[in-house]
């Protein structure tokens, strides 16, 4: 590459639903990330639980700053991603009219049913491709209809959370395809907002703002924004804006026989495809299709994911008990295998609480022991997982056709040996593990194709693999993995 493109370096705002981060990216040779700003992000109680948009955005100019500042060359674009499904309701003012609720708040609950007696399910799937969970933006929306509806009369735009960012920064209102895939609200077989859905549901169509492919340049830094931070112009590009699907275009995977588990809060499996798949078997075992970059789709499962461990911790330190995930970790490793098992999904376990003791009251309600033992509970939930990993792998081979030979595990979860191996085991698949920071570097990846340095996704992913170590795991113990069950 030349002396220019070496020179040439990326910020990437990377939202999770714990914390936040700013990450400077350089390509030349090799994808190199820098860290320049984290900063925490959790849920605030306000009237229902919430994001606080204001410091969250606070933090990210503070880190666009910091990496503006430590950049040795051009810093040609900023992209932001974050979690799915989640808004923010735009007034006439072009303000924000409150905090947007957090994806967990308790006002969805029965909104499901609500929605069916308005539309079919059926039907619903049948327009939008997309699992049914009660944190899709459908429901959020419907709930707003049903119960503020005097809130959502004064919103000119609803606008999901990374985008929601990128229009306070560039001052452009839109909807990036893969972000607003998981709303449930668009007809992901034409890849545009889902007209029967909105009509059925009396749901306001004209709040949503345009989609927009990833990889498109969506605008520039405003004045405003540029003072404040001391900087020239800059791109703001909308990357894959859904943090799954930044993390899967890093995933360093090369022909079709690959499969990808987005390891984190969440664990979203699924297989990467041209076209959605919705079908009698698809609604059945509750698969979603998910926009992914480059107009592909991400067929997958949401299964709830190290949510449950992270709650657990969270309890735990209430309890005055101090304890790092790898000291949990190790904790497992040495407790006993297969002492029970649970159903990762289960409702109950949706909401923050007290995980420990909602997992051994299920445990107590399906035959099973209850456990203090903190290393055999992280244990159980890491066994669980990789069962209900096999599970979903099965379910993919049977509803796509296509026979998986690996699993990429990436995302933080990727860091986690010990249950990297258990999926290998119970999958019966060799499983590679990492990038650890697959988000990021999808994002990077994005606008770097926006830019034209990388021509490509695969000539991206070929780049992701010669930049970042991997780790693999051959399947062991098979036939005792087999034997271990549960029902989900």
């Amino acid at each position: 590459m030349s002396q220019k493109a070496k020179q040439q370096q990326y910020i990437a705002i990377d939202l999770g639903a714990e914390s936040g981060r700013v990450m400077l990216g350089t390509i030349s040779d090799k994808l190199g990330l820098v860290e320049v700003h984290r900063f925490g992000n959790g849920p605030v109680e306000e009237n229902g639980l919430r994001w606080d948009f204001d410091k969250m955005f606070g933090e990210i100019k503070a880190g666009i700053k910091k990496a503006i500042a430590q950049a040795d060359g051009e810093v040609l674009s900023v992209g932001v991603d974050s979690w799915g499904v989640d808004f923010g309701l735009i007034g006439d003012d072009g303000q924000l009219i409150e905090k947007p609720f957090h994806y967990r708040d308790g006002r969805t609950d029965g909104m499901m049913e609500k929605a069916f007696e308005l539309m079919d399910k059926r039907q619903i799937y049948e327009n939008s491709g997309i699992q049914f969970m009660q944190l899709n933006t459908i429901f959020q929306l419907l709930s707003l209809k049903l119960n503020r509806s005097d809130v959502l009369a004064k919103a000119k735009k609803a606008i999901m959370t990374a985008d929601l960012v990128s229009y306070f920064l560039c001052g452009r209102a839109y909807t990036e395809y893969c972000l607003g895939s998981t709303s449930q609200l668009m007809d992901m077989r034409r890849g545009r907002w889902s007209n029967d859905i909105f009509e059925k549901l009396f749901l306001p169509m004209e709040i949503m703002p345009e989609l927009v492919e990833s990889g498109t340049v969506v605008g520039q830094l405003t004045d405003e924004i540029c003072q404040e931070l001391d900087c020239g112009p800059i791109n703001v590009v909308a990357v894959g804006s859904h943090d799954t699907a930044c993390a899967v275009a890093a995933a360093p995977a090369g022909g079709g026989n690959w499969a990808y588990l987005s390891s984190g809060t969440w664990s979203l499996m699924g297989i990467e495809i041209e076209k959605a798949i919705i079908s009698d078997e698809s609604f059945e075992y509750s698969f979603t299709n998910e926009g992914g970059v480059e107009n592909t789709i991400r067929f997958l499962k949401n299964i709830m994911g190290l949510w449950l461990l992270q709650e657990c911790r969270r309890q735990w330190q209430r309890d005055g008990v101090e304890l790092s995930y790898g000291q949990i970790t190790e904790m497992a490793k040495q407790a006993r295998p297969f002492a029970g098992f649970i159903d990762c999904d289960y409702g109950e376990f949706f909401s923050p609480g007290d995980m420990p003791a909602k997992i051994n009251k299920y445990l107590v309600q399906t035959g099973g022991k209850p456990t203090d033992d903190k290393g055999q509970m992280a244990r159980m939930i890491f066994e669980s997982l990789a069962i209900k990993y096999r599970r979903e792998m099965k379910v993919i081979e049977e509803i796509s056709g296509k026979k998986i030979n690996i699993l990429h595990i990436v995302g933080g979860g990727s860091r986690n040996k010990l249950l990297n191996q258990f999926a290998a085991n119970a999958i019966g698949k060799k499983v590679v593990a990492g990038p650890v920071e697959a988000t990021a570097s999808g994002n990077i990846l994005m606008q770097a194709i926006a830019a034209g340095q990388i021509k490509s996704l695969i000539e991206g992913r070929r780049l992701i693999a010669e930049s970042f170590e991997v780790n693999e795991y051959s399947p062991k113990d098979t036939e005792l993995w087999a034997e271990q069950n549960i029902e989900s």
